[in-house]
């Protein structure tokens, strides 16, 4: 998977002065264009089109400096309409115009060509199991928040606060399907994974009742889904999961990742210092060249 992921890392220098094809390099590596995204953003820390436009105007700052052609070449070439937006998004990475950079010659940013590489440290092991699911039904409570790669989520936890006991005790009356209990949904994610981007979560169960007016609900297809365990210290080991999901067990397994919600259902212990969770990922086995 790797190999394959790093031929697409080559096509994308080989065409930086054409627009993405994003389809074009999941053929390449032999994936759907989702699960191409996904893996990308968790390998790289940051969405495919960032990289990409990082990677551009690296180029172009060598080209303004070497003075061969005029700005408005360079910025038609970096796939820019005008040369005032290539001038902000240049300014926006390097600091400085590209007319003041010309001048003075002044120092850029760069964006290093990207590769990726399996590091095996042999220290741990992922719990997980391989679940198949009738169509199901999430009931509870729906806000439209941030996504937040790191830390506890503010938005999130001021949802939660203002749902109200009441509210809470009876939507965990409604739970009676796997996973138990109260469980975060987070759906309609945004294909980058930029940190920012806006989700539908879901605070409320999973359950075959029918939903009380005054909740909200998201019916979720059948399919397969990969669980995987994990306790730590909360939130930090539980996104650390996700990640390594992503970077670890995807690339050592014959699936990816498919459209549709993910499922945390966390409990934490007693001082909110560490939680047990279990991540429901929505899969479907991956194809072979």
């Amino acid at each position: 998977m790797l190999e394959r992921l790093n031929q697409a890392m080559e096509h994308i220098e080989a065409h930086l002065d054409q627009p993405v094809d994003v389809a074009g390099l999941a053929r390449i590596a032999v994936t759907s264009e989702y699960h191409f995204r996904r893996m990308f953003s968790a390998l790289s820390g940051m969405p495919l089109s960032e990289y990409v436009r990082r990677r551009r105007l690296t180029v172009a700052g060598a080209e303004v400096l070497s003075g061969e052609r005029t700005l408005l070449d360079i910025a038609v070439r970096c796939g820019y309409g005008s040369g005032e937006a290539f001038a902000r998004a240049f300014r926006a990475m390097h600091g400085v115009g590209p007319g003041e950079a010309r001048r003075t010659g002044a120092a850029l940013r760069a964006q290093p060509r990207m590769s990726f590489r399996l590091v095996v440290e042999g220290s741990g092991s992922m719990r997980y199991r391989i679940q198949d699911r009738e169509e199901f039904r999430v009931v509870g409570r729906k806000a439209r928040v941030p996504l937040v790669h790191e830390g506890a989520n503010p938005a999130i936890a001021e949802f939660i606060r203002g749902i109200g006991p009441g509210t809470l005790e009876r939507i965990t009356s409604l739970s009676d399907q796997e996973p138990e209990g109260i469980v975060g949904v987070s759906d309609q994610i945004d294909p980058s994974r930029a940190e920012g981007t806006r989700l539908d979560y879901y605070h409320g169960v999973v359950t075959s009742a029918e939903t009380p007016t005054d909740l909200d609900a998201l019916q979720v297809a059948a399919g397969t889904w990969a669980v995987f365990e994990n306790s730590g210290p909360f939130p930090h080991a539980l996104q650390y999961l996700w990640r390594d999901v992503f970077t670890q067990w995807f690339p050592s397994n014959p699936y990816r990742s498919r459209p549709g919600p993910e499922i945390l259902r966390v409990r934490p212990s007693e001082d909110g210092a560490r939680a047990d969770a279990e991540l429901w990922i929505p899969v479907e086995r991956a194809t072979t060249a």
